[in-house]
């Protein structure tokens, strides 16, 4: 999978911006707040739907963008991706300001279009999949349940249109029963319909769990691999653990015996969804009461977790700095090789200023996976801290104030 051109009308520091892009590796380089990683989050944006940094999609918007008092769009960004088997793909997503008040999102909306055809959001989904590497990626083993999650669904999404729309209806529904089990708490409804909507959350719930258990032990058979052959010289064991929120509520919440034991259940077994749903249709109905006093519904896919062991530890409590940098290194390789390896197609890297991260061996390793890739795309404020060998065979382009220059063969 490759970008060919990349086209950019008013995003972020991007006024207007057209960029053929470059089999192989393509280094961006610069001082800092010049649209480096602006680029990355464009091509992160149409591949996935979401920003990795922006809390709101009007963030995104050039600052001079957006003054017409009728609809317009402000903002597109459009790439010509070419696919396995010799597939051509235009991706287009318009950022539209709303004048007139029918935008249920503060006058703003979005429009997503393949081969220039309207789509649903998530029809875009699948067209272009990426690998992000972010510095800050270490939040995945140090940050809250809701990063590790949306981590799994932002990659299962990008892989499996099923798992995307089973994830969408279940939210809705959630969000369904939720304001119902506070009608109920109020008096303003009965429990007459709240089994309807237990039935639909707990049948979309189990397949969302099955889906996770089978992605973490696919994922963690690879993340092992790479650590261990070629991160660690076989001296550490790392291993990625399902932590789900489906059993021991019958008295109150569950103890961390009673998570690991599901998890152990779902992941290790290969639980089917049928199983999953007998278990979790009970534990919901035990909890019916509790979540009727809280508002809101206490068990399901949307409070699960999972981390990462070391050596049998919780890394997050036990690990050191440079062990948890290495740990979601060997995620990020794995996550590369596991999505090729599923879609026959390898995906685009996007590095964003994570080589400056890294010790000499583990950047050594990143640059070896970089060089086997179809297409990567890095950043970085000093383009001397890659090799002679690496800038003679990649594409050097120097990114200032919202322009990015063509290619450059002199560096030093």
């Amino acid at each position: 999978m490759i970008i060919r051109h990349l086209s950019l009308t008013n995003f972020r520091n991007y006024g207007r911006l057209e960029l053929e892009l470059s089999p192989g590796a393509t280094l961006l380089y610069g001082q800092n707040a010049q649209g480096k990683t602006n680029l990355l989050e464009a091509i992160y944006y149409l591949a996935t739907t979401r920003s990795p940094h922006a809390e709101h999609d009007h963030q995104l918007l050039h600052w001079d963008a957006g003054q017409a008092e009728e609809p317009v769009v402000v903002g597109r960004l459009v790439a010509q991706v070419s696919m396995a088997k010799a597939q051509e793909r235009r991706l287009e997503m318009r950022l539209i300001l709303e004048r007139n008040g029918r935008s249920r999102h503060g006058g703003f909306r979005r429009e997503a279009l393949v081969d220039r055809r309207k789509v649903r959001l998530m029809d875009l989904l699948g067209n272009l999949r990426v690998v992000l590497f972010l510095p800050e990626d270490i939040q995945i083993i140090t940050g809250s349940p809701g990063d590790r999650r949306r981590y799994m669904d932002i990659t299962l999404c990008q892989i499996d249109p099923v798992y995307c729309r089973t994830l969408s209806q279940y939210n809705k529904v959630l969000e369904q029963r939720n304001a119902l089990l506070r009608q109920i708490a109020e008096g303003s409804s009965s429990q007459d319909v709240l089994p309807i909507f237990t039935e639909k959350l707990v049948s979309m719930g189990s397949q969302i769990m099955a889906r996770r258990a089978a992605f973490l032990r696919e994922l963690a058979r690879e993340t092992q691999r790479v650590h261990y052959e070629m991160l660690t010289d076989g001296r550490e064991t790392i291993r990625l653990q399902y932590l789900p929120r489906l059993g021991g509520h019958g008295t109150g919440m569950p103890d961390t015996a009673d998570i690991v034991a599901q998890g152990e259940w779902l992941q290790v077994e290969g639980t089917e969804a049928a199983a999953i749903k007998k278990r979790l249709t009970a534990t919901v109905h035990q909890a019916q009461a509790q979540d009727i006093a809280r508002g809101a519904t206490s068990v399901g896919p949307h409070r699960d977790d999972w981390r990462f062991l070391l050596n049998g530890r919780a890394l997050s409590n036990y690990g050191s700095r440079g062990q948890q940098r290495t740990a979601v290194l060997a995620l990020k390789m794995a996550e590369i090789n596991w999505m090729a390896a599923t879609t026959g197609d390898q995906p685009v890297l996007l590095l964003d200023e994570v080589v400056a991260e890294l010790d000499a061996r583990r950047r050594a390793a990143l640059l070896q996976t970089v060089r086997t890739a179809h297409q990567t795309i890095l950043t970085a404020t000093d383009p001397g801290m890659f090799t002679r060998e690496f800038l003679d065979n990649s594409t050097c382009l120097h990114v200032e104030n919202g322009r990015v220059n063509l290619p450059v063969t002199n560096l030093p």
